[in-house]
């Protein structure tokens, strides 16, 4: 099976290379100029000069920031576009973390085309994407095109979940980072608290971690990224302030009260705010401890 891959970030870098790995013939197109030629060269494949050249493929993957990129980069360019040069049969997959809304909104226009849009955003960070265990969370209306590109999806993922409809794997996925989000402040929170109070911030984590307060960030990312000053997880606190917003409008659309979203919302704008949204979601911290020493960067 031919696969067009866009995107070759932190997360689609080692996706791309596992389906190379596997055995499937990958051509692979970023925007940063170089980065596909380093890509070929290091882990195989073969280089896209340009979107269009990826129109022979039967599968196109996206890994790009926003559902706004994603639809530039298949319908951008009118005539000239990706989406028009695909072949009737051509399934894209699309694994950003993208609006649900505008994930349905695309399809339909893709379908005019006989081409298949199946949401398949991921979780498990860089680390899980090196190893192919990703969780990834599908949503489509064709189950036939799902079933045909599951070997594709089998070969970043270990764990596959059905969800529902087009737009549906994109709901779950802003979902679940807005609890991650939402973890990550109270965690964050609780430990300057604590700092400021005299509590030692490793023994902190040590006893949540044994107490009803353990949760990912306390099991992972709080040692790992933060009391270390590590900050490396591969995820953009832009990114997450992006993904909190499109669970705090999914509520709003449904007619769902959910005032802490909102809040959650705020939290993470002000730190991509203070901090630029390129630094490491990790490092919010940083923008919430009101210039305490103790988590400076140097």
């Amino acid at each position: 099976m031919r696969v067009g891959f866009i995107g070759i970030g932190n997360m689609g870098w080692p996706m791309a290379r596992n389906l190379v790995t596997k055995g499937f013939q990958v051509t692979v197109f970023d925007a940063e100029p170089g980065r596909s030629q380093r890509f070929t060269q290091e882990c195989g494949g073969a280089v896209a000069g340009q979107l269009t050249d990826l129109a022979a493929n039967d599968v196109i993957v996206t890994m790009l920031p926003t559902g706004q990129i994603v639809c530039q980069v298949l319908t951008g360019g009118g005539d000239n576009s990706l989406a028009r040069s695909l072949k009737p049969g051509t399934v894209v997959i699309e694994m950003s973390s993208s609006e649900p809304t505008g994930t349905q909104q695309l399809g339909a226009q893709l379908a005019h085309r006989q081409v298949t849009l199946i949401d398949a955003p991921v979780s498990g960070g860089v680390p899980r994407a090196q190893s192919g265990k990703l969780a990834i969370m599908i949503g489509g209306d064709d189950g036939a095109a799902i079933e045909r590109v599951k070997p594709v999806l089998s070969a970043m993922g270990d764990r596959l979940f059905m969800t529902g409809p087009l737009g549906s794997g994109h709901a779950m996925k802003a979902l679940n980072n807005y609890i991650a989000a939402a973890c990550f402040t109270a965690t964050a929170e609780a430990i300057l608290v604590g700092e400021k109070f005299g509590l030692d911030p490793e023994k902190m984590v040590d006893i949540v971690n044994v107490s009803t307060g353990r949760n990912f960030h306390t099991d992972v990312v709080m040692k790992e990224h933060v009391l270390s000053k590590k900050f490396a997880t591969g995820f953009s606190v832009g990114l997450l302030a992006k993904d909190v917003k499109i669970a705090s409008d999914l509520a709003t659309a449904v007619g769902i009260d959910a005032p802490l979203s909102k809040l959650i919302v705020e939290r993470w704008a002000s730190a991509r705010d203070r901090l630029g949204a390129n630094r490491d979601n990790t490092e919010a911290i940083l923008a919430w401890s009101s210039g305490a020493s103790s988590h400076s960067r140097t």
